[in-house]
């Protein structure tokens, strides 16, 4: 049996759904429904479904956040109203979406190809590629979601004082602590404001609101002081690239 999980905060929505999935009763279970993303995490930790519907538009962390939290996440089928960059990377990922308001027969199309397909569809490495064409969207750049200590923090761009790369994680620092994020220095220079966020060294991107002062270090490296007291190490490329954004 498949199991099954509906996440969305419309109950006229979720409704709709359940009702389609009622012709697959023999094939596909129900496990829960969910209102929002928190709610969604901790169901899909308790069932491990197989299968979820998840909405994107969403309130508290909207669709594509809750995913980055989920550590190995299930196949999804995303109902949505039109997103021009959800659809973008639904399209570019082959995942498959219903865009609301979607009847039966378009349901079951979606519904029969994941299951036909199934055996074949690498969810984990579809999803992650999926969350990084996402992350183009403007609302997707304006916080960074963590999950720590089983709770979930939703950092504001603006309060980042600087990143630092911690093995497979990226350290983010704010002026509440430090926050680890699954996520490649390279995904954040790629997905922060260039003219807010400096990459000053291959372990280190910058908030140069952050900048007091820059003092010379060893050889041809730099030290960026930040507000906080803290030392952020500047390459030689990266001070040229700090230099430019900063109008020096």
């Amino acid at each position: 049996m498949i199991k099954t999980i509906i996440i969305d905060d419309e109950p006229l929505a979720r409704m709709i759904v359940k009702e389609y999935l009622q012709s697959y009763s023999s094939e596909i279970e129900i496990v829960a429904e969910c209102s929002d993303g928190f709610e969604g995490i901790k169901a899909i930790q308790q069932h491990h479904p197989d299968l979820i519907f998840l909405d994107i538009q969403m309130p508290k962390i909207n669709g594509f956040e809750m995913l980055e939290l989920v550590e190995t996440p299930p196949a999804v089928i995303f109902t949505t109203a039109f997103d021009e960059y959800a659809i973008k990377a639904f399209e570019n990922h082959a995942v498959d979406y219903l865009l609301k308001p979607f009847n039966k027969e378009r349901f079951d199309k979606s519904l029969r190809k994941w299951i036909d397909n199934r055996p074949a569809i690498p969810t984990t490495t579809n999803t992650e590629a999926l969350l990084e064409t996402a992350a183009e969207s403007p609302s997707q750049q304006q916080r960074i979601v963590v999950k720590t200590g089983g709770k979930i923090k939703i950092i504001p761009i603006e309060d980042i004082h600087y990143l630092e790369a911690a093995d497979d994680y990226v350290k983010i620092h704010t002026h509440g602590g430090a926050f680890l994020k699954n996520r490649t220095m390279s995904y954040f220079e790629k997905n922060l404001d260039p003219n807010q966020f400096v990459r000053t060294h291959r372990s280190y991107i910058l908030n140069i609101q952050q900048v007091t002062r820059i003092d010379p270090y060893e050889k041809d490296s730099h030290l960026c002081i930040l507000q906080s007291g803290a030392q952020v190490p500047v390459s030689k490329a990266g001070y040229v690239k700090l230099k430019s954004v900063l109008g020096l």
